[in-house]
């Protein structure tokens, strides 16, 4: 199902919408920019029906076309990057630089998954009294949840690959922000791709995504959200032996050695959780600095959180916009509480979900800021003794998504990344995901891996063939 948004003049907040409807909020003015149809059960049964029928035709059609309508979808992507970028500063608030980054990932994705789509090879395996080979197949219709933090880049985690291995894909974006997926399905049309391959179910989570989770002809849904909802999502799945992909929550350290290059190592960690104003399950929102170099690194790290420029995020110069909503505000609010120490930069006191960078000092490892995913510009920096110590305190926590480590030491860069429970680390560098190499977390930050050269073979099931040779 793909339905056309109404754009809406300055509907108050306090407007009363019907729960068949959502409302899209600028988080910078609090103004709404659009009211969308949310989607019903009925809805998704009908979504599903029509993509299983379009999803057998694509499965059956040569690799290399394809291959070449995904190539396709990924220049009209890129013919539309400043639209879909504008609508993702205007519906998520992200800045408008790292929006026409996030609408260029979209296009990226799809470029690399269609180089794929011929290279999808099962094996042939040495047997005695025949031949046995592999076959990937597409798994059939995917569902695909995705955040409201990163709209249109985790859309295309589990988009492109799942297209391009033979499937079906039917898409539901977070309630706040449709827009830029509504706007992907209409050019995946304009491109060529197949009618009713690539749907979008703009809805509730309760209604729609628990429909696409309950649907026997949902084959696999990929999640990426918090580690509640995943379990909650992971459980219906277990009841119905339903692939998934969960990428959730994370607590990212930063640890910080006091042979690194303390002046690279400061300059780099503001933006490293105030990006996307934190939120960001990869977000480094634990600054753990080795004792003999507390001190100094504080000193040149306070000045870069003062400086963050945060505003409007259609303007080139803003570094930092808007947390996403209300509540999401609210929530940040919870967790600095007037009891502890922290160094605050600037924000706007205009309408808008604003908060400013936020760095907690002093503080017990234990407490709520420093071991709970707080998903907004706020980081707390501990210090430790030693590598034995830094590890402790960088795998105190139940999520193990990424994280950071910065050393001169080569041999200490490697013992550490190896004992550090995450599943994607970098080393004098905050770079978290690239769509050339695996992304997925340990412990409670999710299952299984996404993007990388094994993506395509996430949406397949592996078919076994013996052929006896024997008269």
């Amino acid at each position: 199902m793909n339905r056309s948004h109404r754009p809406s003049e300055r509907h108050p907040v306090s407007d009363a919408l019907a729960p068949d409807h959502l409302r899209v909020l600028n988080p910078a003015t609090e103004e709404t920019v659009a009211i969308v149809p949310a989607a019903t059960r009925d809805d998704v049964d009908t979504a599903v029906a029509r993509a299983a029928a379009a999803q057998r035709a694509w499965a059956a059609a040569a690799p290399a076309d394809r291959a070449r309508l995904l190539r396709r979808f990924a220049a009209v992507v890129d013919g539309h990057i400043e639209e879909l970028a504008q609508l993702e500063v205007a519906e998520a608030g992200h800045t408008i630089g790292n929006a026409r980054w996030e609408a260029g990932n979209v296009r990226d994705l799809l470029d690399f998954a269609a180089g794929g789509v011929e290279r999808l090879s099962g094996r042939q395996i040495p047997v005695p009294g025949g031949i046995d080979v592999t076959f990937l197949e597409p798994l059939g219709v995917i569902g695909v949840i995705a955040p409201w933090n990163f709209p249109l880049p985790i859309a295309a985690w589990g988009l492109a690959p799942a297209l391009a291995a033979g499937n079906a894909v039917l898409l539901k974006p977070a309630e706040t922000t449709p827009l830029t997926a509504l706007r992907l399905a209409e050019l995946a049309l304009e491109a060529g791709i197949p009618e009713h391959l690539f749907q979008v179910l703009p809805g509730h989570g309760a209604v729609a995504g628990d429909a696409l989770v309950e649907h026997p002809g949902v084959a696999k849904i990929v999640f990426t959200g918090s580690t509640r909802v995943g379990k909650q999502i992971m459980a219906k799945c277990a009841d119905r032996v339903k692939r998934v992909t969960l990428e959730l929550g994370g607590k990212s350290p930063n640890i910080v050695f006091a042979d690194a290059d303390l002046d690279a190592a400061a300059a780099a960690a503001p933006m490293a959780f105030l990006d996307n104003t934190g939120q960001d399950c990869c977000a480094r929102t634990r600054i753990l600095v080795q004792r003999s170099a507390y001190d100094r690194f504080l000193e040149l790290l306070v000045p870069g959180i003062e400086a963050v420029r945060v505003g409007d995020p259609a303007d080139e110069k803003t570094q930092m916009g808007p947390l996403i909503s209300r509540a999401q505000l609210d929530r940040v609010r919870s967790y600095v509480t007037d009891d502890l120490t922290t160094v605050r930069g600037t924000a706007p006191e205009s309408p808008g979900f604003w908060y400013p960078p936020t760095l907690v000092t002093d503080v017990d490892p234990t407490a709520p800021v420093a071991a709970e995913e707080v998903f907004g510009p706020v980081a707390v920096v501990l210090p430790f003794e030693d590598e034995e110590d830094a590890v402790r305190l960088a795998n105190a926590t139940e999520y193990g998504l990424s994280g950071s480590l910065w050393t001169r030491d080569v041999g200490r860069a490697l013992r550490v990344s190896r004992a550090v429970a995450a599943g994607n680390l970098s080393v004098n560098s905050h770079s978290s995901v690239r769509y050339w190499t695996p992304f997925g977390g340990y412990k409670q930050s999710g299952l299984g891996r996404e993007l990388g050269p094994d993506a395509l073979t996430a949406f397949t099931e592996t078919k076994n063939v013996f052929i006896s040779t024997e008269a």
